[in-house]
């Protein structure tokens, strides 16, 4: 199924010229890593901790595609740049995991706290499914429809319009219960894509 997934070629080569010239600094992929859960943990942190004011939610869509740059250029260090490790490997999927339960999880400050919870676990059941592909030997599986692009992009434009003050509350109680069964729906289908031997 579409997913914003496949826009990641197009933003890679837009940051590839930054990557080569962190390569020849000596940053390694797995400082990126560490510095995106790092940033993505502090800003869930302050977020959830002023969330009364409302300029704070502006901090969301800033830092989630701060986070999703420093997620391509940690690929492309790992990859183009002879940076790949099996520690790498731990710390890319496990710094995903954390990064976005503290992100997801600030937005319980203002959402009823049982449909952020329902998003945050099924967010984190999509991924395990993805990894599980390589298990299985298709590969890491990035089908949609609500992969962790789409996350980000989702969760970015509800923290604009909760800064700009144009958040509707009527529809607060279905926001998070739809993302959930959305990401829900995406580790069904990358499960089945997974089955089928394919990737995604």
């Amino acid at each position: 199924m579409p997913t914003l997934y496949a826009l990641k070629p197009a933003f890679q080569a837009k940051l590839r010229p930054l990557a080569d010239r962190l390569a020849r600094a000596g940053v390694t992929a797995n400082q990126i890593t560490l510095l995106a859960a790092a940033l993505s943990v502090a800003t869930g942190l302050v977020v959830a901790r002023f969330a009364g004011h409302s300029p704070v939610f502006l901090l969301m869509p800033v830092v989630l595609f701060v986070r999703m740059a420093l997620n391509a250029i940690d690929g492309m260090l790992a990859r183009e740049h002879g940076q790949a490790s099996k520690l790498g490997m731990y710390l890319n999927e496990l710094c995903d995991i954390v990064s976005d339960l503290a992100l997801i999880l600030a937005f319980a400050a203002v959402f009823p706290a049982w449909g952020v919870v329902a998003f945050a676990i099924t967010a984190i059941i999509a991924e395990y499914a993805g990894v599980l592909g390589v298990a299985a030997g298709s590969g890491r599986n990035y089908a949609g429809p609500f992969g962790k692009s789409d996350r980000a992009l989702a969760l970015g434009v509800i923290g604009f319009l909760i800064a700009c003050g144009l958040w509707a509350e009527a529809i607060a109680p279905f926001v998070f219960p739809t993302m959930a069964t959305l990401s829900l729906a995406t580790a069904i289908n990358r499960i089945r894509s997974g089955l089928r031997g394919s990737g995604g």
